[in-house]
């Protein structure tokens, strides 16, 4: 099933359901009023919105209404708690040779990630609002996982079973404000402000054999101000499955409904399918040309970030974002 929510109803939006071709949508209000409450009783409440499902699907759904994405907030338009990977270390690995430095070892066995900005996300269809274009402003294009209650110290085996929801997400960044904040060996802050969720998220059932190994088998397509920009693999050369970057989040707390999972950037030894984000583009541009000719995203440019199947059908619904002044 596909789940979303409206720009309605509070600051967490109304629960929809909404049908596998992104045309009709229904209120589930009657099961659970947001998606956060239907992550909290996921067992109970999972089915109910899986039947719910089928009959929209099947037009028979009461209450249904056209789909229009403007209309959406994210489906979780706060949640409690996102943690980011960096998965993709082709792209790790350029960055830091652009630099001159190393690729520790222990990368390849022990996931990188950090504690990302929950409090507020923007919908698929929200402008990115920032105070300066100078910061460096850049998309992200990556998959999510949205778990339910996942144990402390969980084993990756176990926590492929706590894998509830799949999206993606535009993780917004500020490349001219991360190297300052890394340097003071305490992490990202100013540098990440609000990212963007797409449309629906998607039960791993939806995705049928695109989903195994709780990796993604498909391309992440990103146009800016409408030319192609990249349609990186998702499921080559991820380092790290979902369940293993759930396990590592885990291993020292347990986590709670409703968590969100980020990949990182999608990124591929083969240069040739584009990039996900600005700063790997320009990564390669140094490594080649000795500096980069690509620049940051500024006020008023535009965005798109989608997944289809090999048909051409959307799957998650489209981000699709301009940049604003505030």
């Amino acid at each position: 099933m596909k789940l979303g929510s409206l720009k309605e109803g509070g600051r967490d939006g109304t629960l929809i359901v909404v049908s596998r071709n992104l045309q009709r949508a229904v209120r589930a209000s009657s099961i659970a009023p947001t998606l956060q409450a239907a992550l909290d009783d996921w067992e109970n409440l999972a089915p109910r919105l899986n039947s719910l499902s089928e009959d929209l699907n099947a037009g028979r759904a009461e209450g249904a209404f056209d789909a229009e994405m403007r209309l959406f907030a994210a489906p979780f338009p706060r949640a409690f708690e996102f943690v980011d990977g960096s998965a993709y270390l082709p792209h790790v690995e350029r960055v830091r040779r652009a630099r001159g430095a190393e690729m520790p070892e222990n990368f390849y066995t022990d996931p990188l990630m950090y504690q990302a900005t929950s409090a507020g996300f923007y919908g698929p269809c929200d402008p990115i609002r920032l105070v300066n274009e100078d910061w460096g402003i850049d998309l992200e294009a990556e998959v999510i996982v949205v778990t339910d209650d996942v144990p402390m110290g969980v084993s990756a085996t176990a926590a492929s079973a706590c894998i509830q929801l799949i999206g993606m997400v535009n993780d917004v960044s500020l490349r001219g404000l991360i190297p300052a904040e890394l340097g003071k060996g305490f992490g990202f802050l100013q540098s990440k402000p609000r990212s963007a969720l797409s449309p629906v998220l998607l039960t791993p059932d939806e995705l049928g054999e695109f989903w195994q190994a709780d990796k993604l088998h498909l391309p992440m397509r990103t146009w800016i101000n409408g030319q192609w920009f990249g349609e990186a693999e998702c499921g080559i050369d991820m380092q790290f499955s979902f369940a293993q970057l759930v396990a590592h989040a885990a291993r020292t707390r347990p986590l709670v409904a409703g968590t969100l999972i980020g990949s990182g950037t999608i990124a591929n030894q083969d240069t040739s399918k584009g990039a996900s984000c600005l700063a790997e583009r320009r990564t390669v541009e140094i490594l080649r040309d000795g500096k980069p000719s690509t620049p940051f995203l500024k006020f008023g440019d535009t965005l798109r970030i989608e997944i289809t199947d090999p048909q051409g059908r959307s799957l998650f619904g489209a981000i699709e974002q301009s940049v604003q002044k505030i």
